[in-house]
């Protein structure tokens, strides 16, 4: 049977188009900005819910799950040399679902799971004798799923599940080893939400609350101890600039490079690759290259001094990750890096 060249020619372009397709993670644009780039591998063990901060141009991941065992293993990433190295082990109970954050030069890690009970307990990491030490209990109850974020040398924790979902809000001030209750989440409550930071104000969205995925937004002034409402994350309103949000989900990561937030992985039911990038000044989503890592929940992620951002950890339906990619949000896409 003979086949007509412009037939050929039509199936060549086709395929071109179809390999661009996948190359950009299944987007149905060729054109969206951003690239990931693989670095050296996590070194601890594949693990997912891990806890993870930075301090200066380093990043630290720890504790999680590796899908049959809790852990308390601590490791730091040298953005610098791209290399990985143990520190101290994490002295508390072996858990996953913590949260951390980094203030006054130190990291925190506190509450979580062990398997059993939900925990409370805090724990500062210090850099410099790279040493861990208990500070206060955390000043609302035990609970694992919740955020946090700090300002100006003050962490913040909250939402979670303690049996309850929650949307209560805690400050921590290393100057006084104290817990001071704040103004609750101006959503509804939540777990697996993400928070980051941008110009001294803090921000909180997805998560899931009784089964539904919430596309709420709120933002946190901690001189003014409020939160307000931005725009919500799902196209709702009948304006164009949400036609195409598909923001909402659970267990995705957070994170901040050159003054705008990016959200990806997490699920939805199902697992998600698509990546987004907030600009505060606008109040708008913009969709980024997905991540080129397989799709993912339960990962980590962590920008360091030198305006780099990562992600790292994680799990499907039957893995454990422990790769890490780091994003460049200006770059092309490279499929080969």
């Amino acid at each position: 049977m003979k086949i007509s060249k412009n037939l050929l020619f039509i199936s060549a372009i086709a395929a071109s188009l179809c390999t661009l397709f996948w190359k950009c993670g299944g987007n149905s644009s060729v054109d969206l900005v951003g690239n990931w780039v693989e670095q050296s591998d996590f070194e601890g063990v594949a693990r997912s819910d891990a806890a993870s901060f930075s301090i200066g141009n380093f990043g630290y991941v720890g504790t999680g799950y590796d899908g049959d065992d809790r852990l308390t293993d601590f490791w730091k990433y040298d953005s610098d040399l791209n290399r990985w190295t143990q520190v101290a082990e994490f002295p508390g109970e072996a858990r996953n679902a913590a949260v951390a954050f980094t203030a006054a030069g130190k990291g925190y890690v506190g509450t979580g799971y062990n398997g059993d009970l939900r925990l409370q307990d805090f724990w500062e990491y210090d850099p410099t004798g790279n040493t861990w030490e208990q500070i206060a209990v955390f000043g609302g109850t035990a609970r694992y799923g919740a955020v946090a974020f700090s300002i100006d040398d003050i962490g913040y924790v909250g939402t979670g599940y303690d049996g309850n979902y929650l949307k209560d809000f805690w400050a921590y001030d290393p100057s006084t080893g104290l817990w001071s209750q704040k103004t609750s989440y101006g959503g509804s409550k939540r777990r697996d939400a993400v928070a980051f930071v941008l110009n001294g104000i803090g921000y909180v969205c997805t998560g899931i609350n009784n089964g539904n995925y919430e596309r709420e937004f709120y933002a946190y002034n901690p001189a003014a101890d409020a939160w307000t409402a931005k725009r919500k994350i799902a196209d709702v309103s009948d304006e164009s600039y949400d036609n195409d949000y598909t923001i909402v989900r659970s267990n995705a990561v957070a994170f901040v490079l050159s003054g705008k937030a990016y959200i990806a992985s997490g699920s939805v039911g199902t697992l998600k690759n698509d990546v987004w990038e907030y600009n505060s000044t606008e109040d708008v989503w913009l969709q980024k290259t997905n991540f080129e890592g397989a799709a993912r929940t339960d990962a980590v992620a962590f920008e360091t001094e030198n305006d780099k951002a990562y992600v790292t950890t994680g799990k499907s339906s039957s893995s454990q990750f422990d790769d890490i990619w780091e994003f460049r949000p200006d770059e092309v896409y490279n499929n080969e890096d």
